[in-house]
């Protein structure tokens, strides 16, 4: 499966946090800020949304007793989209060079 840049972009934070800590989960607007640019709050939701009909990411609704204000979304890659990262990484590498 390919794809999109804002996919890769969304995998990489993902999978990226996975391998810091033990916490394998982050918000959209978490990613946003990480992104440095990459990634727009007007249209993170809605790339989320399609990553998650197509398999590649998985959410879940943060416990309302760890926050003091609404619940928000929690997102992690599943082991799919941790494939299509990686398979989209090998293709760039390969393409440059």
């Amino acid at each position: 499966m390919a794809v999109s840049g804002l996919e890769e972009v969304i995998l990489s934070l993902l999978v990226q946090k996975q391998g810091e800590t033990h916490e394998h989960e982050l918000y959209g607007l978490e990613m946003v800020k990480k992104s440095s640019g990459k990634l727009k709050r007007g249209t993170v939701y809605v790339t989320l949304q399609r990553m998650q009909d197509n398999g590649l990411v998985e959410s879940r609704e943060e416990d309302r007793r760890a926050t003091r204000s609404h619940r928000r979304r929690l997102y992690r890659a599943t082991e799919l989209g941790r494939r299509a990262l990686e398979a989209a990484e090998a293709y760039r590498k390969v393409m440059s060079g």
